[in-house]
């Protein structure tokens, strides 16, 4: 069941850090959430592919990739790879590719932007660090949860609580 981002800032207006509106929808799912997982890379999404190539366990991907819109750091084979296990979301400060077919997977895709070049497969980078962007920082096993009215962060789960309206 999806408890909205607005419902759950009514209802925790001190629990939640609020996203900057800078992210963008792309994937065929808009509302999701999940436990964080992060990886920290830089043009480079060895760590991606690597991270969704495990059992999502309805978490989500939390991908700094700097704001580097110079390349996409997640394209419709690696969303494939989300889906099927079982991630329910991936959020990229970075641009994704193949959106059209992203569109259509039952998985939630927020990033800054498209772009058709695809990254370098180096595989640098870290996994499971603190990461700050959109003016929220985002700490591995802390909450995310998205929808068409943004992202928000908390750190720990949250139900919709009675206080929302």
């Amino acid at each position: 069941m999806h408890v909205s981002t607005a419902d759950l800032c009514d209802a925790h207006p001190h629990d939640v850090q609020v996203a900057e509106p800078v992210l963008r929808d792309f994937g065929g799912v808009r509302a999701f959430s999940g436990a964080i997982v992060t990886v920290h890379v830089h043009d480079d999404n060895v760590l991606v592919r690597h991270a969704l190539n495990h059992p999502g366990e309805g978490r989500v991907l939390v991908v700094d990739g700097e704001g580097s819109l110079r390349c996409a750091l997640l394209g419709d084979q690696l969303g494939q790879m989300a889906a099927d296990h079982g991630w329910s979301g991936v959020v990229v400060n970075g641009c994704v590719r193949d959106v059209a077919r992203l569109s259509r997977l039952p998985v939630g895709v927020k990033a800054l932007a498209a772009c058709p070049n695809k990254s370098a497969k180096e595989g640098k980078g870290r996994h499971n660090v603190s990461v700050r962007f959109a003016g929220v920082s985002f700490e591995p096993g802390a909450w995310v949860y998205a929808d068409e009215d943004g992202l928000v962060v908390a750190s720990k789960r949250l139900e919709r609580g009675p206080s929302a309206a």
